[in-house]
């Protein structure tokens, strides 16, 4: 998804799954409540849906935000499921 997307700054992935029908507006307010921090920073968020096989980036770029989203045509994304297999 983000081959050329050249970041140098953390990733954080999202427990569980992420209602996609969220913005950026929405996607930035879950940064501030799930992550506990500042969407303004320079870090990527990722966000997946409950199949799985979608997942949504967000990342500030200093003059805006970029919305990224991938669906794949078969397979599926893995990661943390749900929040109680997440580490802190």
């Amino acid at each position: 998804m983000l081959n050329d997307f050249s970041c140098s700054c953390p990733v954080y992935i999202a427990c569980g799954y992420t209602d996609l029908r969220r913005g950026i507006d929405g996607l930035a307010n879950l940064v501030k409540s799930q992550f506990q921090m500042d969407p303004f920073q320079r870090a990527l968020f990722l966000f997946c849906g409950r199949r799985r096989d979608r997942i949504k980036a967000l990342y500030w770029e200093g003059d805006g935000f970029l919305l990224l989203y991938k669906r794949l045509e078969s397979g599926s994304f893995h990661g943390p499921g749900t929040r109680r297999r997440c580490r802190p």
